[in-house]
């Protein structure tokens, strides 16, 4: 599907893809974000990638568009692949030299398009990232961009960067191509991936905190959990494909790293503890304080910043600190067991 266009292909400065799977409940504030731009409309297209919703995701875009006709719109629909294989999609149909990509839960500001588009015309870049931020009240959504604003003080510091997330991110269409794209074959962490490879190719990505898009982090303790597994286990894969990145890369801190190790030690030597006896019980259980303390003090900066930002989630964050680090130490190493010498090669 396809809106009349009142302008020419060739005025296209950029191609804005969506990737959206059972997102009906979403879809259309995005829309209605993308449609309300200070980039005038002949500036960018919008392709929509409909990756196999079963819900009414497809009718409600295509009703938002009947009555949109001055947005170029396109709706792509494909079998359920993952949001890297739609994102590739939507690259491939493209008719801009600029890509942009955001996701189907963000709203983008109404300056977000000329925003990336200027950090784009630099000739050197080759990608460039914006930010998250959200307006939610619920604790747990609180923390989570506290996490993010963690991440995004410490890419200020830097010329560049080696990690786009695609909620928020821009890159030279040829150039992504080139590159083959996001790799289908994870289905998370195929921003990170792509993101080194261009890296090692000397490309270069910067980071644009201006460009902000709104979202709806998530709001419970199990769903966050349930998140940071399912990056552990992915990354996993990624980490054998590029074992440089184990090391450092511009968006993990490396305190991450230690807290991992650390709530692992702890539960080790808490479980064993529990079925010991005399001395050795007692010899686990000062493991178990030390680790403790360890942890306290390897997450004493980010702390630091919270109490600062949000006093009220200082306990309760040093809680998701452990939540963090014991769910993407569990799912990393389950996905190492998993993939192992027998993973897929890039």
């Amino acid at each position: 599907m396809t809106t009349h266009s009142p302008f020419a292909r060739d005025t296209l400065r950029c191609s804005v893809i969506v990737p959206v799977y059972n997102g009906a409940a979403t879809i259309e504030q995005c829309l209605r974000a993308l449609a309300n731009q200070s980039a005038p409309a002949s500036d960018y297209e919008l392709i929509i990638v409909d990756d196999g919703s079963r819900d009414d995701t497809v009718a409600r875009i295509q009703a938002w568009a009947a009555g949109r006709p001055e947005i170029h719109l396109r709706l792509l629909q494909q079998a359920n692949a993952g949001p890297a294989a739609a994102r590739n999609t939507g690259a491939q149909a493209a008719n801009a030299p600029l890509l942009l990509f955001t996701d189907a839960d963000c709203a983008p500001a109404p300056d977000w398009i000329a925003t990336m588009l200027a950090a784009l015309s630099q000739p050197d870049v080759a990608g460039v990232k914006g930010v998250y931020r959200t307006q939610q009240q619920a604790w747990v959504a609180r923390f989570v961009q506290a996490e993010y604003e963690d991440r995004y003080d410490r890419m200020h510091c830097r010329p560049t960067i080696d990690f786009i997330d695609t909620y928020a991110a821009g890159y030279r269409r040829e150039i992504f191509l080139a590159q083959g794209g996001f790799d289908a074959r994870l289905i998370a962490c195929e921003d990170q991936e792509l993101s080194f490879r261009l890296v090692k190719q000397g490309h270069k990505l910067h980071f644009v905190p201006a460009a902000w898009v709104e979202h709806q982090h998530v709001e419970s303790v199990r769903n966050y959990a349930r998140r940071k597994f399912h990056i552990g286990y992915w990354k996993a894969l990624l980490t054998r494909w590029h074992p440089d990145r184990l090391v450092q890369d511009s968006h993990t801190p490396q305190t991450l790293k230690a807290q991992m190790g650390l709530a692992a030690l702890m539960m080790l030597a808490t479980g064993v503890g529990a079925i010991s006896r005399g001395a050795l019980r007692r010899w686990l259980y000062g493991i178990t304080g030390v680790s403790a303390l360890a942890f306290v003090g390897s997450a004493a900066p980010f702390l630091r910043k919270l109490a600062r930002r949000s006093p009220d989630l200082l306990l309760p964050g040093l809680g998701m600190l452990w939540v963090r680090a014991m769910a993407l130490g569990l799912g990393f190493a389950v996905g190492a067991a998993r993939w192992g010498r027998r993973s897929p090669r890039r």
